[in-house]
């Protein structure tokens, strides 16, 4: 089968139904394990049930003689059906992995003594396809498992977890920590030390920290994998950071912001100078705001460089620098040579000292577009974290054009949405000087497979832009706390994260008790805040 035959996408010819994905409850891996999976990877076919009887799915009908081969195998005749090459192969390892019984490794598990000779089962450091489960060893299967079950979950995160009697695997999902399973003990040290073969680590080191990375392939889908070991008490813990490689085209629309929040930011990106800086704690989505910024602005009228550690994400038409502190390639270190780029807009993946902050406000000021992020709870906070640093508050009120803080949340999930009603009274949780419908109704969700019954499926953020007015920046210069600087942003109409939450709660989105785990840092900022305005 030609590439050019792989890649096409069939139609329905003759009297062949066409399915356009394979459903769940039509897999059938007792019939799938009757075959090599290289035979059904090779000739895009996979065996499933429809209308409750065994068919045949095949991405070209005029394969004939690998047909055949299955009737042979399943040894009566089944109807053809068709689908794309790319579903094919999805449902393939969706039937493969996620049937597939974790303690079923256990006889034949390499021993301790043995482990070194998993060296030669793959190069390190090369791209794997998780379907590519010939001859391989029982811990490679469970690490392929592991990868597979946390992609198709959406996991951000595996954590490997070690104790004195039970290994403990976790995925974070849409930001939450969820126990996945828990391996025989024995499988602790052999995975691990997969995991370190496939990152090109030292398999022998269990002293120190050790990070690396590696990539996976699922199919048509590709994942880098940033692998973070640090010894404990109990062996050594691994945390692997999932990010896909696919397309990140992602669009300022579909960040989350509201209206106004929108129509506010786009106008300051396209500010020819200045600098906008993203705040919030780790994994609350400034990269991704980032990237969403960047591709906004890509055109080939602007001449775009980034400074990244990691460099998360490809974009195209960008120049994207990789930080590599071993060699002395620092934030501040690349930013002098981009300054010689002669950039348009600058990204810095996070300002982390006075002497990145200085050549950022020097880059502002001498006509480019800066781009940064900045670890503070609040938007207000960030001007005081800069001069904490260092940095004299004039040159902040000068080259400071906003400052956004955001946070992810988790939405609830459209396959389980119900109405509900609080428990409790929540009115007293709207600000005052907003309009609360009494009549507005509340969803939650109920919990269904599809969001492995917690409620939520997916996240989308809130957001709290501080826009750097006269007033703002001679606070600023005259070093003006953070909450007398909050306060008059919000005198003036800023929106807090809270608000923005508790909007999207309205809008049948989220939950209250969404918003109040993810916000509950603000509580007693913003009760001084409403009782300042209040007054």
């Amino acid at each position: 089968m030609t590439e050019e035959a792989k890649t096409k996408q069939p139609s329905p010819k003759g009297n062949f139904p066409f399915l356009e994905t394979i459903a769940e409850d039509q897999l059938a891996p007792d019939l799938v394990q009757k075959f090599p999976l290289g035979f059904l990877k090779k000739h895009h076919l996979i065996p499933i049930m429809y209308d409750h009887k065994p068919a045949v799915v095949l991405a070209d009908p005029l394969q004939l003689e690998p047909y055949d081969d299955a009737l042979n195998v399943l040894q009566q005749y089944c109807p053809r059906l068709l689908s794309s090459p790319q579903e094919i192969e999805q449902a393939i390892s969706r039937c493969y992995y996620q049937h597939q019984d974790l303690e079923s490794g256990a006889a034949g598990l390499p021993a301790e003594g043995e482990i070194q000779t998993l060296q030669n089962i793959y190069a390190p450091g090369q791209t794997e396809d998780l379907l590519n489960v010939a001859n391989q060893a029982p811990v490679v299967k469970l690490v392929n498992t592991i990868f597979f079950q946390a992609v198709s979950h959406r996991a951000s995160d595996i954590h490997i977890e070690p104790y004195e009697k039970e290994v403990k695997i976790r995925y974070r999902i849409d930001g939450v920590l969820h126990d996945a399973m828990t391996p025989p003990l024995p499988y602790v040290i052999p995975l691990i030390s997969r995991l370190k073969i496939m990152a090109n680590l030292n398999i022998a080191e269990h002293r120190l920290p050790q990070d690396g990375q590696s990539r996976i392939r699922i199919g048509q889908k590709e994942m880098d994998i940033r692998v973070s070991i640090i010894p404990i008490s109990g062996g050594e813990r691994v945390v692997l950071r999932l990010l896909d490689k696919g397309d990140h085209s992602l669009g300022l629309e579909q960040i989350g912001f509201t209206p106004k929040i929108e129509k506010c930011f786009k106008t300051l990106i396209h500010q020819p100078h200045g600098i906008l800086l993203l705040t919030g704690p780790t994994g609350s989505g400034k990269t991704t705001t980032l990237y969403a910024v960047i591709n906004a602005l890509n055109s080939h009228e602007r001449n775009i460089l980034t400074v990244e550690d990691p460099i998360e994400y490809q974009l195209p038409g960008v120049g994207q620098m990789q930080v590599k502190p071993k060699i002395n390639l620092t934030f501040a270190h690349c930013l002098r040579h981009i300054l010689r780029q002669d950039p348009d807009v600058i990204m810095i993946g996070e300002i982390r000292d006075r002497e990145t902050a200085d050549i950022a406000i020097q880059a502002s000021l001498t006509g480019h577009l800066v781009l940064s992020t900045l670890h503070t709870n609040n938007a207000a906070s960030a001007p005081t974290r800069l001069i904490d640093m260092g940095i004299e508050p004039y040159l902040i009120a000068s080259s400071l054009n906003a400052v956004m803080a955001q946070r992810l949340l988790r939405v609830i999930c459209p396959n389980c949405r119900v109405p509900c009603q609080p428990e409790e009274d929540v009115s007293h949780l709207w600000p005052s000087r907003t309009s609360r419908h009494l009549s507005a109704q509340f969803y939650q969700g109920a919990g269904c497979p599809r969001c492995l019954q917690t409620g939520y499926l997916g996240r989308t953020g809130i957001f709290e832009l501080l826009q750097i007015d006269d007033e703002i920046k001679e606070l600023i210069t005259r070093r003006t706390g953070s909450h007398l600087v909050e306060q008059h942003a919000v005198e003036k109409g800023m929106i807090t994260l809270r608000e923005d939450g508790l909007y999207k709660v309205l809008a049948g989105i989220t939950t209250v008790e969404e918003v109040l785990r993810v916000t509950q840092d603000h509580a007693t900022a913003e009760i001084r805040i409403q009782e300042h305005v209040g007054s």
